[in-house]
């Protein structure tokens, strides 16, 4: 046998020419540039794990103040969190930070699915940045009703606008609320009001009575239409109408643009027999083409901007935004409310009976409320919730 090879233990002792299985002996020291020491066993090395410094209430003021967007996602995240730890340190950033906002210029847009929401408010945000105004972009991507999860990509798809300094793009799961917007959202726009955005953009899930969610938290509302809608999209829009400010036609481009003229004086007409959205000021439809970016800052100087100056001569826009912010308390203390509801104990004890006798047929659906209405008063307000007419507790 030759100095290069060994015998196995598995080979014949009397072995002849016609067994020609060999084994090469291994390598001696190192081989293919490492060391000797790295063909023995080794102990398996866990990753070098670097936490990120614990940020105090200060830290998020500060560097949401000094517009830090790193920190700024943090807070947001912070403020999205439903921990009860987490809960206490938001509320106490958002307090602190109450005085720097109200500054900005809030809109929120809405569109039938393939409308070109996102592609508008790219188009729109690229050129506010690059006039100098800093843009933040909102944008709620719907959950799923299965998993909870929501794709998120709303700022993979905004590559441009993702690329300038002055925006930043938050994308937020809808969570299934109406409109896709809750509590966290408008705690979100406070803090990018704080950190000296002076335009935020509110791309919502999409259409329908919903959207009233999203008429409550902004000062512009901007409703984004194809060209050709059918009648099934024209009865879903109905509503919606009714909360716009501005209408604005897409895609009012190359062999489209006919089309669209046609449609945004189709949509002038419907709008003399619906009422504006906001007091001493008239809604009208428009054009433009988020590809080729005509007509995207004839809206925003044109029609934003005036309606801006306007509401702020005339005090419209001032009590607004009170309007909404007492409307946000009290859609916090129903939910808090809802919550305390289902959590009571009473009711956790009572539901299920009350659900049988429902489901077969024993009991109304109305008696069933008043049961449960009845149960959760008597243990919440005791003898002043006797004699208390059903729907009229208020």
């Amino acid at each position: 046998m030759s100095d290069d090879t060994y015998k196995p233990s598995w080979v014949p002792e009397e072995k002849d020419d016609k067994f020609a299985c060999r084994v090469m002996r291994g390598v001696d020291g190192g081989h293919d540039g490492m060391d000797a020491h790295v063909n023995a066993p080794q102990k398996p090395v866990a990753p070098k794990v670097v936490k990120r410094k614990k940020l105090t209430v200060d830290d998020y003021v500060e560097g949401v103040l000094a517009g830090n967007r790193m920190i700024l996602s943090r807070a947001i995240t912070l403020i999205e969190s439903n921990a009860a730890a987490h809960f206490e340190m938001a509320q106490q950033v958002i307090q602190r930070l109450l005085p720097y906002t109200g500054k900005s210029t809030r809109v929120g847009i809405t569109g039938v699915p393939g409308a070109g929401k996102s592609t508008l408010i790219e188009a729109l945000g690229t050129k506010l940045c690059q006039n100098g105004h800093k843009v933040a972009v909102l944008a709620v991507d719907p959950s799923s009703t299965v998993t909870g999860g929501s794709i998120l990509g709303d700022k993979t798809r905004m590559e441009q606008l993702s690329r300038e300094p002055n925006a930043f793009i938050r994308p937020s799961p809808s969570g299934g609320t109406l409109g896709g917007l809750t509590r966290k959202s408008r705690e979100t726009l406070l803090l990018c009001e704080a950190a000296g955005y002076d335009t935020i953009l509110v791309e919502t899930v999409g259409v329908g009575q919903s959207e009233t969610t999203v008429r409550s938290m902004v000062d512009f509302f901007l409703l984004v239409v194809l060209t050709g809608a059918g009648d099934e999209l024209q009865g879903m829009k109905k509503g919606v109408m009714e909360l716009a400010d501005a209408i604005v036609v897409n895609k009012a481009d190359g062999d489209n643009l006919q089309r669209a003229k046609v449609t945004r004086q189709e949509y002038e007409r419907i709008l003399w027999f619906i009422r504006d959205a906001t007091e001493q000021w008239t809604t009208h439809a428009y054009t433009c083409s988020a590809y080729t970016g005509d007509g995207i800052m004839e809206l925003w100087q044109g029609v934003i901007e005036t309606f801006m100056e306007q509401c702020k001569g005339n005090g419209v826009l001032q009590a607004r935004r009170r309007d909404q912010t007492l409307s946000w308390v009290y859609s916090m203390v129903e939910e808090h409310l809802q919550n305390l509801f289902y959590r009571a104990p009473e009711i956790v004890a009572c539901r299920g009976g009350i659900e049988d006798a429902v489901v077969e047929g024993r009991l109304t659906p109305t008696l069933a409320v008043q049961q449960f209405i009845n149960t959760f008063t008597q243990t919440a307000l005791g003898d002043q919730a006797k004699n208390i007419p059903l729907f009229e507790l208020k």
